[in-house]
């Protein structure tokens, strides 16, 4: 009896994935949990597979198409495999061209045009290099970088290129080992969901020159990011068009070493180190597109001004903010902690600390633990609202804002309740740095039921954080700033930080939230109470 095998469940948040790649095909044997087929969704690529040992009988999804959550992908049995005619019977005219489809298509091309194909590709199988599914709420990414140029060689799962969305750079990594023929699509273009970013031949690489001279000439038809350009009498390439408006360049100025003295990346880099064209005062025009992809200011005077796109990520966090204000009955409440336990407890313990558990001792480990237990005893503050419903959460996964250079993302911590105060910490370290470097999965931000903000590390005294939907509170942490306090009837300098809730009057009374907070600062100030839970 033949087994299916199914595409793995994917996240509320991410309707499709495409099949990536295929490691065994019709008639080869496998074996139970061996890999045997990969899904790429929004950020990570997902592996299926054996469920059992016998022999792949049935490829019902070939590679690019696009499959939902707990779809069948293929068959295992104990026969030999009788192919996937029927899905080639409805495959796209414009899926890949790989060697099968190719023969299908025999009476459309001619005999010439197979042999330039075959030249191209090395003699091996040609892929559509594609953009990842986006979700539902991704309409489109940008071509951040291209990792290999045409012609270069690379092996399978090698990165070619990041594609940017809203909250995190995606990877797209190589289907073979090969090389890219074309790129379609240039840094700095805009795709969509599964657009051709390039097309990829297996087999192929290791040819000399650069990546650009090597690259075949574009469809006239394609669009202006991907089109060569003249100005004057330049020719320029995407990628140095885009690099030419950016440091505001006089084309004119630049030595082209690509086919015809067409003008490479490469060309203006090497201008811009040298500092060989820089524009006059009144010099030439910059090429078409400059006003959109110009980073460097306009300068009038000594007035400059510059003017950039906003990013993705920035536009994302615009919008949510927006609408969290416009939604949600929003109001904050403030207290103070004193400092002073917390600190003198890091003090004593800080470097076995580090020594038992390899990370350093933070505040943030501390404020979360107290978030955790004070979630527990006000469940209103641990809710969120969906449509006309309440949902209240049996369980504590807090978000944590983490600061990068694109803008604001918030990883969330789950399960806290049961966290130790070091698992806490090393999560956080691993977060910031997988943030900074764009390596989240879309996921590990999904699905918090609270989150804790901190201005205090770059100076914040106070603030009045906003709501992240659909939770119905935050609490913003603040500077350490030592401060005269009344303490038994005397006045002692103490280290105080001021604590702010924001919460959806909607859901949550102002009783509940203060007590909340002042559940908060009893912990904190008191730590020994989070150990004995009082």
């Amino acid at each position: 009896m033949a087994t299916e095998i199914k595409a793995p469940t994917f996240p509320e948040s991410v309707a499709e994935g495409t099949v990536a790649a295929w490691h065994k095909k019709p008639g080869d044997s496998v074996e139970r949990d061996e890999l045997i087929v990969e899904i790429e969704t929004d950020k990570v690529v997902l592996e299926v597979v054996a469920p059992e040992a016998g022999t792949l009988t049935d490829v019902m999804a070939d590679e690019g198409d696009t499959v939902e959550s707990e779809q069948v992908l293929g068959k295992i049995g104990e026969g030999e495999a009788s192919g996937d005619s029927s899905k080639k019977e409805d495959a796209k005219s414009s899926g890949d061209d790989s060697a099968e489809k190719a023969e299908g298509t025999s009476d459309e091309k001619s005999s010439d045009d197979k042999k330039e194909a075959k030249k191209a590709s090395g003699g091996g199988k040609q892929y559509e290099v594609k953009a990842p599914s986006f979700p539902e709420s991704i309409q489109e990414g940008t071509v951040a970088t291209w990792h290999k140029k045409v012609g270069e060689a690379v092996k399978r799962d090698e990165v070619l290129a990041d594609i940017e969305t809203d909250k995190v750079v995606l990877e797209v990594v190589a289907p073979a080992d090969g090389a890219l023929a074309e790129i379609k699509a240039e840094e700095g273009s805009q795709v969509e969901s599964e657009a051709v970013l390039a097309t990829f031949a297996e087999g192929a690489g290791g040819e000399s020159g650069s990546g650009d001279d090597a690259k075949p000439a574009k469809d006239e038809s394609s669009d202006d990011d991907g089109a060569d350009e003249k100005v004057g009498d330049k020719i320029l390439a995407p990628a140095a068009r885009k690099m030419v408006a950016e440091h505001d360049l006089d084309v004119a100025k630049i030595e082209g070493t690509g086919k015809g003295g067409r003008i490479l990346k490469e060309d203006v880099q090497k201008a811009v180190k040298a500092g060989s064209a820089k524009k006059a005062s009144g010099g030439a025009a910059a090429p078409k597109g400059a006003a959109a992809a110009a980073t460097a200011p306009a300068v009038e005077g000594e007035r400059p001004e510059k003017r950039v796109p906003m990013s993705r990520l920035r536009q994302t966090i615009a919008k949510r903010l927006v609408e969290a204000q416009q939604t949600a009955a929003m109001l904050t409440t403030y207290n103070e902690v004193d400092m002073t336990a917390v600190m003198e407890l890091r003090a004593q313990y800080k470097d076995t600390f580090l020594k038992a558990h390899d990370t350093k001792l933070g505040f943030m480990g501390f404020f979360v633990k107290a978030a955790s237990e004070a979630l527990k005893r006000f469940p209103d503050v641990n809710a969120s609202i969906d449509g006309k419903d309440i949902v209240y959460h049996g369980y504590q996964d807090i978000g944590v804002a983490v600061s990068t250079p694109r803008g604001l993302v918030v990883p969330v911590l789950r399960d806290t309740d049961s966290m130790k105060i070091a698992d806490v910490e090393k999560t956080i370290v691993d977060f910031g740095k997988r943030a900074r470097d764009g390596k989240l999965g879309i996921d590990e931000m999904q699905g918090g039921t609270f989150t804790i903000t901190n201005g205090g590390i770059f100076g914040s005294l106070m603030s009045t954080p906003i709501i992240n939907p659909p939770q119905t509170a935050i609490l913003g942490m603040h500077k350490i700033q030592e401060r005269p306090m009344a303490v038994n009837g005397k006045v002692e300098i103490r280290p105080m930080m001021y604590l702010a809730v924001s919460y959806d009057h909607r859901m949550i009374d102002g009783k509940d939230a203060v007590q909340f907070l002042v559940t908060m600062k009893e912990l904190l100030e008191d730590p020994a109470r989070l150990l004995l839970d009082v």
